[in-house]
C-alpha cells in the first residue's frame, strides 16, 4: 500500500470520482473535500502529504485556500484547474502552489506529477547526509535534515519547491546553473513550461531571501543562461 496521503479538493463530482478512482487503482490513500472551507479544515486536521486543488470552488476561491494553508503548512499543492491563462498559473504559483495542471488532463500526466512531488518529498532523506546537514553562507543558514532555512536568525517560510530550489543553489554555490539543469533537478525534466515556472519560483524565493530583491546578494541572474548562488567570504 502506498503510504502517501493525497487530499482531493474538487466540487465537480465526475472529476473527483475520476481522480479518486485513479488514486485507488495506484494504492494511494486519499481524502476528499468539495469546498474550500472543508479543504482547509481537513488539511489542518489530517495533514495530508499532497493536496490536489481545484481553483473554482463553490464557497471560496482556490487561491485563498492556498494562502490560508501556506500560513501554517508547506504541504505540496498541485493545482488542477480549467483556468489556462499564464496569469492564473503565475498567481497560483506565486501564492504558494508547487505545480499546475490544466483541465482537461490525462490520468498518466496526473500520476507523473504525483510521482515527481513524491520525489521532492523524499529529496532530503535520499540526497543529504547527516554529516553535511547544515549549510551557512553569510546570514543564510540551511538545515537540510530539518528542512528549514534561516536568514539572520529568523526562519524563512518556504514552500517545498522553494526549499528544494534553495538547496540546489546552495549545493552548487559559486556555479552558474542553467535553467535546464535546475528544472531537471526540480521536476525531473526541463519542459518549456517548467522553465517558465522556474522563473516564478526564483522570484518568490528572492522576495523571502533578499532584502532588496531588485539588487540580489544571494541569487545572481545570468540572463539567457540561468542562476548562481553567490558565495560570502
Amino acid at each position: 500500500m502506498n503510504k502517501t496521503v493525497v487530499m482531493v479538493v474538487e466540487d465537480d463530482l465526475p472529476i473527483r470520482n475520476l481522480i479518486v478512482t485513479t488514486l485507488k487503482t495506484h494504492d494511494y490513500n486519499f481524502l476528499t473535500a468539495n469546498s474550500g472551507k472543508n479543504a482547509v479544515m481537513q488539511a489542518s486536521s489530517y495533514n495530508p502529504d499532497i493536496i490536489l486543488l481545484d481553483l473554482g470552488l463553490p464557497d471560496i476561491d482556490g487561491i485563498d485556500v492556498i494562502k490560508q494553508i501556506r500560513t501554517w503548512s508547506n504541504t505540496p499543492i498541485i493545482v488542477i484547474s480549467a483556468r489556462s491563462e499564464d496569469s492564473d498559473k503565475i498567481e497560483a504559483l506565486d501564492c504558494g502552489a508547487d505545480d499546475y495542471l490544466t483541465k482537461p488532463f490525462s490520468v498518466e500526466e496526473l500520476l507523473a506529477r504525483l510521482r515527481v512531488t513524491q520525489r521532492r518529498l523524499s529529496f532530503m532523506q535520499s540526497q543529504i547526509s547527516a554529516s553535511d546537514s547544515v549549510f551557512v553562507n553569510g546570514k543564510l543558514k540551511v538545515d537540510y535534515a530539518a528542512g528549514c532555512a534561516y536568514l539572520d536568525g529568523g526562519e524563512l517560510h518556504l514552500t517545498p519547491t522553494e526549499f528544494k530550489l534553495l538547496c540546489i543553489m546552495c549545493q552548487n554555490i559559486g556555479k552558474v546553473l542553467t535553467h535546464k539543469f535546475i528544472a531537471d533537478k526540480l521536476w525531473g525534466n526541463s519542459w518549456e513550461n517548467n522553465i517558465g515556472s522556474l522563473r516564478v519560483f526564483v522570484t518568490t524565493l528572492r522576495k523571502k531571501l533578499e532584502s532588496l530583491p531588485d539588487s540580489p546578494q544571494y541569487i545572481q541572474t545570468h540572463i539567457g543562461v540561468g542562476y548562481r548562488m553567490m558565495k560570502f567570504e
